[in-house]
């Protein structure tokens, strides 16, 4: 798949904002929409737009996920096509290559040839955030400033499927103050993997601990990835041991939310105690 190149600078583009970002963590959403804004895009956000189908796919309902690609398709290509935006940038490697890469095969496969050609087309002008970034705005640096030491995970669909590597880590060298370590054994998989971290949770707790693992040894305040999955399923194994490293949204990072410093975590507040209860006995 080819992507699209453009004589000139976009000048608006469609946010596809992905369901966990929408409903768990909206400041990535947020950061990616700032982010574009100060580099000079405007963000176009369909409201209607819903999950790309991803779940269903992985799990075997083709005839379910072809209906919510078939959705996708009728609220982002009509925006494409009639030139209202010039692109879809999404905070998300994964359903990048959902909607980039898997959407033609689901459509072949039911021998739905026009809007197979129709997700070929629109392939072509999705981004995941950082690839839009580097590839077509030319970016090396987001003006970001932060002081403290980071690493950085490639997730799966990002790095494999994508083949988006070097972006998010010229963005990530090209924030002042920020020194950047080596994750050790960097390419192995988190264990997150969607429905994979449910139908095979022994393993995938085991991969997520290894990463974790591997992230404290680093001696990097925080470990940064570029999909929301793989963040919540490496931060809820860092909390459960109790480190101080921490997953982050490269998103966050790029748009200079996090104060001058990264910092562990703080430890949660001590309860108060409840007010004594005074018991009397009778008699």
């Amino acid at each position: 798949m080819r992507k699209a190149t453009f004589a000139r600078k976009p000048r608006r583009v469609a946010l596809f904002v992905t369901c966990m970002v929408d409903m768990l963590y909206p400041n990535v959403g947020i950061a990616t929409c700032e982010l574009l804004e100060k580099n000079g895009i405007e963000v176009i956000f369909p409201l209607e737009q819903t999950c790309c189908g991803q779940p269903a796919f992985n799990a075997g309902y083709r005839d379910e996920a072809r209906q919510l690609a078939r959705r996708f398709l009728s609220i982002f290509g009509p925006m494409v096509e009639n030139g209202h935006v010039e692109g879809i940038v999404t905070p998300s490697g994964s359903c990048a290559t959902m909607t980039s890469h898997f959407y033609e095969v689901i459509f072949q496969e039911a021998q739905e040839m026009n809007l197979s050609h129709q997700a070929e087309r629109l392939a072509s002008v999705t981004f995941e955030l950082t690839e839009f970034l580097v590839d077509v705005l030319g970016l090396e640096s987001s003006g970001a400033t932060v002081q403290g030491k980071a690493t950085y995970h490639p997730c799966c669909h990002l790095y494999r499927e994508l083949r988006v590597d070097e972006q998010p880590r010229k963005l990530l060298a090209g924030v002042e103050g920020l020194e950047m370590v080596e994750l050790p054994h960097a390419d192995d998989c988190c264990g997150f993997g969607g429905l994979f971290a449910i139908k095979n949770s022994g393993i995938s707790a085991a991969m997520g601990r290894a990463k974790a693992k591997w992230a404290q040894q680093s001696g990097a305040d925080v470990i940064v990835l570029c999909d929301v999955s793989c963040m919540t399923h490496i931060n809820g194994i860092l909390s459960r041991e109790g480190a101080t490293c921490r997953a982050l949204h490269i998103a966050e990072i790029l748009n200079d939310q996090l104060g001058s410093h990264l910092h562990p975590p703080p430890e949660p507040a001590a309860p108060e105690a409840d007010h004594p209860r005074r018991w009397s006995e009778s008699g």
